[in-house]
């Protein structure tokens, strides 16, 4: 298992990062084989009663949504879905409503172990072996204590792009940005042509800047033309 060091580390970029990213429907830029495929989980906390968020590598076998628990069924996140267990998940291509459960059967648990492991990327190879080429019997006894839960899609979660979701906030900015830039550069263009004063002094290549100006304002360029 990684060490504590790490762990703090990773929970601070998936707080700061991870979470506000998927939250805005931005999941799908972000996984890839390298770094590994994340889902988040919004779960209620079974004291607060307030919504978390836990993101976690997952597999897609069967219509379900596997992931499991680094740190066993004692991890925060478990223990609110063990309180309740119908929760949503945040898939980089959508949101979908489940049923969350522990896998009791020992062959679907390490098929999922596996695919999971496969898909998280480097962080795939923290428990010290190959997921890939490692044999079954290896893979029970380096994932044992590590519970894999199921999660059974029973409806549809709200996206990021629906009533009540952030990913207008972040669409209105990008939309100020490219207008601030638009404006931006216009107004830096005319400052431009308002500079030329004498055209016999100017070179060929300022000339034909200047006639990009002009056509700009709609007023006739140094040849005559519009």
């Amino acid at each position: 298992m990684e060490s504590e060091p790490l762990r703090r580390a990773f929970r601070l970029f998936n707080k700061s990062f991870m979470v506000p990213a998927y939250r805005l429907g931005l999941g799908a830029l972000i996984g890839n084989p390298f770094s590994g495929y994340i889902m988040v989980l919004k779960t209620t906390g079974r004291k607060t009663g307030r919504v978390r968020y836990t993101p976690v590598n997952y597999a897609l076998i069967d219509g379900c949504a596997y992931c499991l628990s680094g740190l066993g069924m004692r991890a925060d996140w478990c223990c609110n879905v063990k309180a309740r267990p119908r929760i949503e998940v945040i898939l980089p291509a959508g949101t979908l409503a489940g049923m969350a459960e522990e896998v009791q059967d020992p062959d679907e648990c390490l098929r999922a172990q596996r695919q999971i492991l496969k898909n998280a990327g480097f962080a795939g190879f923290f428990l010290g072996f190959n997921p890939f080429t490692a044999s079954d019997a290896e893979l029970r006894q380096k994932c044992q204590g590590l519970p894999v839960l199921r999660i059974r899609p029973v409806g549809i979660g709200s996206s990021p792009a629906d009533p009540g979701g952030g990913l207008w906030v972040l669409m209105t900015i990008l939309s100020v940005l490219w207008l601030a830039g638009i404006l931006s550069k216009r107004r830096k263009t005319k400052d431009e042509c308002s500079s030329f004063v004498q055209l016999g002094d100017l070179p060929l290549h300022q000339l034909h800047r200047l006639g990009q100006c002009l056509r700009i304002e709609g007023k006739p360029g140094p040849g005559g033309g519009v």
